[in-house]
């Protein structure tokens, strides 16, 4: 068995060496047809386009992506080419959550938003949206849930997206990137979106950069619809818009879910997959590194911010933008422990 595997994917050296024969390591951009066309399987990421042009005529049967997203590949072409695929759902939901609630307690700390009793909006109530919801309400915010493909399933407690623009503090989406259909998500931000506000929210982004429609954020922001905002997903990564890098509160490079806690959890369930389809033992273990020792604060939030302040990583990408790629490929180490 021939697998190629994106280079930047950690932990997975040593374990997919006891499952496959055969094993290429290849950077996210650089999978081309003739390099797949004799590969049984493929393990990628988000910048590895599977579609027609890179698996046709392929003896490819399976795909893993250790990523919860999935609008990388084209499973219409897969299901007619009868190639399976994976993804790996709820992998980083802790980490997105530790990202969050770290964004929270910046809000408190470097801009004075008092949480408890602040109204927080989620747009997608998925593994990550969930867990954040339950970060939130023990922080004492009050909570808001939109989810629309779970309201016409029968699920309570849902409110339409027009309720959060009218009533909501902070909002963040958590829904995965659908571009056609009657839950679609592709600019579900826009300018009509925006000028629906009516509490000068901070709005967050950590699900899908086309989520938002860039130049209606930036008139939002320049009009003061929109009190601030917090990107770690863009239009048109890694080519993102400056001037919006420049204005928000805080701008990473798509890493809310990079703790190595996340990505072992992300490498682990591709590799369990892996085996599953190609009926191999599942006998390896992937552990996260430990972080340096180091003495903690007495104050909670001073020693969660200790463990991940995402104001490094904000810090980072403003003064190199064009390093978008290398910092998200390049991440320190990073752990989920309090």
């Amino acid at each position: 068995m021939k697998v190629i595997v994106d280079n930047k994917i950690p932990y997975i050296r040593e374990a997919i060496g006891q499952i496959a024969d055969e094993v290429v390591y290849l950077p996210g951009g650089e999978f081309t047809a003739d390099a797949v066309r004799d590969a049984d399987a493929l393990i990628v990421r988000t910048r590895t386009r599977c579609n027609r042009e890179l698996l046709e005529g392929s003896r490819v049967k399976f795909i893993a992506t250790a990523t919860i997203g999935f609008d990388h590949i084209d499973t219409d072409y897969c299901h007619k080419a009868g190639i399976v695929w994976q993804n790996c759902p709820g992998c980083n939901a802790g980490s997105v959550e530790q990202y969050l609630h770290a964004v929270l307690l910046l809000l408190k700390h470097r801009k004075g938003m008092r949480l408890e009793g602040a109204c927080l909006g989620i747009v997608g109530v998925g593994h990550v949206g969930s867990r954040v919801a339950r970060m939130a309400r023990a922080l004492g915010m009050k909570v808001l849930l939109n989810d629309p493909p779970k309201a016409d399933a029968g699920e309570e407690g849902l409110v339409d997206l027009s309720v959060l623009a009218r009533e909501c503090d902070v909002i963040t989406f958590h829904t995965p990137l659908n571009r056609q259909g009657k839950y679609s998500t592709y600019h579900l931000a826009d300018e009509h979106f925006f000028a629906s506000l009516q509490h000068r929210p901070v709005i967050i982004n950590t699900s899908r950069g086309e989520m938002i429609d860039t130049g209606a954020l930036l008139a939002a922001l320049r009009a003061d619809t929109v009190r601030d905002a917090v990107i770690d997903t863009w239009e048109h990564e890694p080519d993102i818009d400056r001037e919006l890098l420049q204005r928000v509160f805080l701008g990473t490079p798509h890493i809310a879910g990079y703790s190595a806690d996340g990505k072992s959890n992300a490498t682990r369930m591709a590799l369990e997959s892996l085996c599953r389809f190609f009926h191999k033992d599942i006998a390896f273990s992937i552990v996260p590194p430990d972080l340096p020792p180091m003495t903690y604060s007495s104050d909670p939030e001073e020693a969660f911010l200790q463990v991940y302040n995402p104001m490094r990583d904000s810090e980072a990408l403003k003064q190199h933008p064009e390093e978008f790629e290398h910092l998200r490929g390049n991440y320190p180490l990073r752990r989920e422990l309090l």
